[in-house]
């Protein structure tokens, strides 16, 4: 899921910062002052309700916390209880037997049984089998990769999926069991482009987890309250309350003044601020995503062109354009100016905290404006007699670099990638859109939509992801295009060896062949990642207790699950930590009952805090590397994403 991940106020020009200061939180419902409403402020909107729509970390927070996946997430990423109580892999690796609870209810007192399982899979199931997606395409490809291809419910308790994949990829998906009763009647073309509003009367959206959306303002809020019919231990908050903020100032100045409880991507200057204010709890910690300067590479090999729309030159279909580009990016300066430190320099696509894959770049580049001019000349790309750049149709160079709106460091970015490439002989004029608005804007015609036109030529956005590499792999397959792709590129050796790793016989062999394609996506360059960049986040202590990261160095809140509000107490109240459920391996008999309550908070990362206890969340979670042993037989594979933002 596009994260915008870490953060997705450093300013584009002085009227753009203008612009952005005045910009205040969005109109917040009104409460008391006494209530036990958790309030969560983020600077990303929700961009849909529908989870097959929604292409932000936000969108994901609040489906989750609505409906149930079939299996969960546990404090490490283990699998936990979700939808189904139980699961157990066949003998021969090739099907999973899924158990439900007999008495599991919708929020609306219908029975939520197995058939609500086979019609959520089934739909899913089905627009693969016609190479096809639901809704933008972020959810599905969980389930493809692992092999999914059929389901079937012999009763009301139970599922059965058949699998060509021996991996444990099936326990690792974000696919919402919908209910049926509600939803049936609709195909997976039908669904995709359905509105997921809620109902009226405040009763909530149906479902099985643990909070009902029931209140939705575009641009300003949306309110969920208890799950009356949930099956797990009931949360201290009655409601939650996601609140959008314009900027991450007006956003820290609530957290400050107890108007939130939740800060999500906070600049470094009022990040460092807030580490002196009481009852605030500030946490960093690296994180599993990056930020990237991406190419519209539409057409790349194919000669493909849109009508009123694409890459402004076809320079940006040129490898050794987007390669020479790269020498014009100082990324260790950015990590200083920009992050304030926090980060690390990007390289390729399997970020280093996935240890057991990520591999450094063969031959890379290091920052030389020089050299940038030399290999634009020798590759083609010469200066006119005014100092500017020509494409090889002789025209000038001129690049429309888009960002969405929901991370104060990327118009600081841009801000650099201007100057920068100006020194090339490349103008670049930077455009901020709302998130939601920029992912339709970079949509190409495949698509689906009339206007899909993909009428940008660079961007400036970020990702998260688990710590499967097939997540983060995919985006940039052929098949990609029109769904999770933004780059639109398509290169056949990389798409060959992305089935050749997925079907690997051995964790060295699958590792030899990761490594091709980071080299080969680092040298052709669709994109130019960034930095892997830390999360800042805080949050108060005063009123809320249990805050626990997920994993030990993650957030607790917009991270791979919505496991963190559950856990959440009453700060006025007396502790009582219990050790929270975790789940089945390959056959779990795991409680049936799910939930529980805040067991001791986890050490590790870096804190600094004014208040409550050492823990350390961090918005794109690392995954620590027990779990990551674990992964070469059990791969998780998330989307959560991450802005991201996060996209």
């Amino acid at each position: 899921m596009r994260s915008s991940v870490a953060a997705r106020a450093a300013r584009l020009t002085a009227a753009a910062a203008l612009a952005l200061s005045v910009l205040g939180p969005a109109a917040a419902p009104a409460v008391a002052a006494d209530d036990k409403i958790l309030r969560l402020g983020t600077l990303q909107k929700i961009d849909s309700l529908n989870p097959y729509v929604t292409a932000l970390t936000s969108g994901y927070e609040a489906f989750e916390l609505t409906y149930d996946q079939l299996v969960g997430f546990g404090p490490n990423l283990e699998p936990i209880p979700g939808y189904a109580t139980s699961w157990e892999r066949a003998a021969d690796g090739h099907s999973w037997t899924f158990k439900f609870r007999p008495d599991l209810k919708w929020s609306d007192g219908q029975p939520a049984t197995s058939a609500d399982a086979c019609f959520s899979w089934g739909l899913v199931i089905d627009a693969i089998a016609k190479g096809d997606s639901v809704g933008v395409g972020y959810i599905d490809p969980a389930l493809k990769d692992a092999g999914v291809t059929k389901v079937e419910c012999p009763d009301a308790t139970t599922m059965i999926a058949t699998t060509d994949d021996a991996s444990d990829r099936i326990l690792q998906t974000y696919i919402p069991i919908l209910p049926k009763h509600i939803w049936g009647k609709m195909d997976y073309k039908q669904l995709g482009e359905a509105k997921f509003d809620p109902p009226a009367d405040g009763s909530g959206a149906v479902g099985t987890g643990p909070y009902l959306l029931t209140e939705f303002k575009t641009g300003e809020y949306a309110r969920l309250k208890q799950n009356p019919t949930y099956w797990g231990k009931k949360a201290a908050p009655e409601q939650i309350i996601i609140q959008f903020f314009g900027t991450t100032d007006t956003m820290v100045q609530a957290l400050k003044a107890g108007e939130i409880d939740y800060a999500r991507r906070i600049s470094k200057d009022l990040f460092n601020q807030l580490k002196t204010v009481p009852n605030v709890k500030t946490v960093n910690g690296a994180s599993n995503g990056w930020t990237e300067l991406g190419f519209n590479t539409y057409g790349t090999g194919t000669g493909k062109t849109i009508k009123g729309g694409g890459p402004s030159t076809k320079a940006l279909q040129d490898p050794a354009f987007r390669d020479a580009l790269g020498y014009a990016i100082d990324k260790q300066k950015l990590i200083d100016n920009v992050l304030g430190g926090y980060g690390t320099i990007g390289s390729t696509q399997i970020p280093p905290v996935i240890t057991d894959w990520h591999v450094d770049p063969t031959t890379p580049r290091t920052f030389d404006i020089d050299a940038a001019k030399s290999k634009l000349d020798a590759a083609g790309y010469v200066l006119d007699a005014s100092g500017a750049r020509l494409d090889k149709e002789g025209k000038p160079i001129s690049l429309r670099l888009v960002m969405p709106d929901d991370n104060p460091n990327f118009a600081s970015v841009g801000q650099f990638i201007q100057e920068w490439y100006g020194q090339l002989g490349i103008k670049v004029t930077p455009k901020v859109y709302d998130s939601g608005a920029l992912v339709d804007v970079m949509l190409p015609p495949e698509a689906g939509g009339a206007s899909n036109k993909a009428d940008y030529d660079m961007f400036i956005w970020d990702w998260s992801w688990g710590p499967n590499p097939d997540d983060a792999l995919q985006v940039f397959k052929c098949d990609a295009i029109g769904y999770s792709s933004d780059s639109l590129w398509c290169n056949q050796q990389y798409d060959q060896l992305y089935q050749q790793q997925h079907d690997a016989p051995t964790p060295e062999a699958r590792h030899e062949l990761l490594a091709q394609m980071q080299n080969l996506f680092y040298d052709q360059a669709p994109y130019h990642i960034l930095f892997y960049d830390d999360e800042l986040t805080a949050y108060r202590t005063d009123k809320w207790g249990g805050w626990q990261n997920q994993p030990a160095n993650g957030t607790p809140l917009f991270a791979y699950s919505t496991l963190g509000e559950t856990l959440l107490t009453d700060a006025s109240a007396a502790p009582s930590p219990t050790a929270v459920p975790s789940g089945g391996t390959a056959a779990s008999s795991a409680p049936t009952t799910g939930g529980g309550t805040a067991s001791p908070a986890p050490s590790g990362g870096s804190t600094s805090s004014s208040g409550g206890l050492p823990i350390v969340p961090i918005l794109a979670a690392v995954v620590v590397i027990a779990v990551i042993a674990v992964l070469f037989a059990r791969r998780r594979s998330s989307s959560k994403g991450d802005d991201e933002d996060d996209e």
